[in-house]
Order: structure tokens, then C-alpha cells, then sequence
């Protein structure tokens, strides 16, 4: 299998001519920061899905407005609803002629200590997490391994590497991320299909200050590197790299949006 050499050229469009489909990118998250670059990166088409009707349709609005000539779809969808998730990939593929590139973005978080964590919160948090990146994986590799072509990007988290106190939940969920990531990329490879991960640690959005005690935002962001938490663009901006030709070479990859591996 051989590949051709991506021909620099300035000005040139990451994602020119591709389509894109993104799990929970109604918000004010990495997910819409995601969607809003594929657009300005030339993607073809940028599906999104959320949980919200009213959220995506906003956000929906808010991509068409960056380029009126992009095909912007949004559709309802909860990942961890098995049909929902087939209803998506399906619809997804009709309105763009073929996916290109699949972000899996959806998960949650939360703050418990382990000896107070019901069965439910650590199911939800699982199955939203990974669970749900799973379904996304599995169903759109059903449609681009026929095709040889095909890239996947998951969001996972440096906490899928790190300790961390009452995260027990979310960072089970995203070192399985990781994982699924890796053994994945291994069967998708003979299709030409490739797929890789984020690893961000700490990415300032409004819906992170809503649900986050302000003290320990604080706290996890004197630890970076730059001694900020980074912008939700600043971690698209890898996953646009990852989604791109130029990343044609890798695969199972985990890369760390931060300094903090451990």
C-alpha cells in the first residue's frame, strides 16, 4: 500500500474537499471549536450531533455563517443508544455522500470519590466515555474499511495517563479511550483506515466553569507547562492535523495536547 506525498502549498486547506462528522459538538466545547475549524479548514461537509435540539440548531447556524457554501448538518443523537447511533452514521452518509473523518468527541465527566460513587455514575460516565466512542468507531469502520479510506479522531484525556483524586470514573473511561484507540488502529490499518487520539489535560469552556469548582481550575492550570488551561481551538487545531493527509503515517496514536503524560 503506498500513499501519496501531500504537496505543500500555501494557503492550503487542511480538510479541503473532506466531510466530517462530530459526536457532542453543539456546545461551547472542544467538539464545536472542532466543527468550526474543519469549516475553516475546507471541509465539503461537517456533520454534528448532540443531545440538544435547541443547542444544535444554533450551532448549526453558527458554522453555516463561516462559509455558506459548506454542507452543515445536525442531527439529534445520544451515543449510547445503539440505534440512535446507526441513525446517524446512516443519515450522516446520505447527506454528505461518505464520512470522511469521524471525530468522537462525546463524554462526561464528574467529581466523586470512589467509596461514594453509586453504580449508576460509573456506568453512565463509562458508557457515554467509551462506550459510546466505541459504537461511534465500530459503525462508521463498517462503512470506510469497504471504502479503504477513512481517519478517526478520538478525544481522550491525559487523566486515561494520570492520577488524579475523584476521577476514578472518567479516568477509567478515557485510558480505555486510549486503548480501544491502539487495538483499533491495528485492524483498521489493512483498510487504510486510520485512527488516533487526543490527549488534552485541561481546556477552558463556559460549560467547564459552570461545573467545575473555580479553586481547583485554578490549581490545574498552574500545573501546565504555560501555567494556563489551553483553548478548546488550540487542541482542534491537533485534531485538524490528525484529521489531515499530512498524519497519513499515523495510526494508534496517542498524542498529548499538554506536558503532562503522568
Amino acid at each position: 500500500m503506498s500513499a501519496t506525498i501531500p504537496a505543500y502549498v500555501p494557503g492550503h486547506q487542511l480538510l479541503a474537499g473532506k466531510a466530517v462528522l462530530i459526536t457532542a459538538a453543539a456546545g461551547a466545547g472542544i467538539g464545536f471549536s472542532a466543527a468550526q475549524r474543519a469549516v475553516e479548514e475546507g471541509a465539503r461537509a461537517v456533520v454534528i450531533s448532540d443531545v440538544h435540539e435547541g443547542r444544535l440548531a444554533e450551532a448549526a447556524e453558527r458554522l453555516q455563517a463561516l462559509n455558506s457554501e459548506a454542507g452543515i448538518y445536525g442531527f439529534l443523537a445520544d451515543v449510547t443508544d445503539e440505534d440512535a447511533v446507526q441513525h446517524l452514521v446512516t443519515s450522516a452518509e446520505k447527506a454528505t455522500s461518505g464520512v470522511d473523518i469521524l471525530i468522537n468527541n462525546a463524554g462526561l465527566g464528574g467529581t466523586k470519590n470512589l467509596v461514594d460513587m453509586s453504580d449508576e455514575e460509573w456506568h453512565r460516565v463509562i458508557d457515554i466515555t467509551l462506550t459510546g466512542t466505541m459504537r461511534m468507531t465500530r459503525a462508521m469502520l463498517r462503512v470506510m474499511q469497504p471504502r479503504q479510506a477513512g481517519v478517526i479522531v478520538n478525544n481522550a484525556s491525559v487523566l486515561g495517563w494520570r492520577a488524579q483524586k475523584e476521577q476514578c470514573h472518567y479516568a477509567a473511561a478515557k485510558a480505555g479511550v486510549m486503548a480501544l484507540t491502539r487495538c483499533a488502529a491495528m485492524e483498521a490499518a489493512e483498510f487504510g483506515v486510520r485512527i488516533n487520539a487526543v490527549s488534552p489535560s485541561i481546556a477552558m469552556h463556559d460549560f467547564l466553569r459552570k461545573t467545575t469548582p473555580p479553586e481547583l481550575l485554578q490549581e490545574l492550570a498552574s500545573k501546565e507547562a504555560f501555567g494556563r488551561a489551553a483553548e478548546v481551538w488550540e487542541v482542534a487545531n491537533v485534531m485538524m492535523f490528525l484529521a489531515s493527509d499530512y498524519a497519513s503515517y499515523m495510526t494508534g496514536e496517542v498524542v498529548s495536547v499538554s506536558s503532562q503524560h503522568a
